[in-house]
């Protein structure tokens, strides 16, 4: 199981990623994610709409309603849901399901999305300069998704003829896909904790 290690994250992401692929999966996933696709970027446009109106509630109340925590739960976890779908790391279909709570459903066979939200007690200062902050992440993640598309093309043809996912590449996809995680969650503001620089 690839799991997170260490202290445990405030937005975890675990995936016990299948043994074999079916080898055809790989030619048709990406177009049986476009509805997901679709529904996903109408969630991430309120998403958005929904950190700005956190980021001006945290500022002036030091509470994040649980409420808007649900909706970027949602986003976050419909995200991951997706990608893993799409970059044939799964080969279950995602549920058109969208839990608001914290704990995952477990309605989407082995990828599981969990989160602690911070709803008290909310740091104004770090809560105010959040996507500043999170700049370093955001760079060095631009940086590893170059990696992961490289890994998803190699997998692509690996797939295709052995029906297995390299096993190195598919950790390092998983991982990246985990640290995403918990920097969007960083600055979706549902945590106060700086995520750390790890695919773990």
């Amino acid at each position: 199981m690839t799991a997170p290690t260490g202290a445990p994250y405030p937005a975890s992401f675990t995936l016990d990623p299948p043994e074999r692929i079916a080898n055809w999966r790989p030619l048709v996933h990406w177009l049986l994610a476009i509805p997901h696709m679709v529904i996903l970027y109408v969630i991430g446009l309120v998403a958005q709409v929904v950190g700005l109106v956190s980021w001006l509630v945290i500022l002036f109340t030091g509470k994040l309603p649980e409420g808007m925590a649900g909706v970027q739960m949602l986003y976050l976890r419909y995200t991951a849901r997706v990608y893993a779908y799409a970059g044939f790391l799964v080969e279950e279909y995602p549920p058109f399901t969208f839990a608001t709570t914290a704990e995952d459903p477990g309605d989407a066979g082995p990828l599981r999305v969990e989160f602690q939200p911070a709803l008290e007690g909310r740091n104004r200062l770090t809560t105010f300069f959040r996507l500043l902050l999170a700049i370093p992440h955001l760079v060095v993640l631009a940086i590893v998704f170059l990696g992961v598309a490289i890994c998803w093309v190699i997998a692509f043809f690996a797939v295709l003829v052995t029906g297995r996912w390299p096993a190195g590449l598919r950790d390092f996809v998983i991982g990246a896909l985990r640290w995403n995680l918990r920097a969007n969650a960083y600055v979706f503001l549902l945590t106060d904790e700086y995520p750390p620089f790890s695919l773990e």
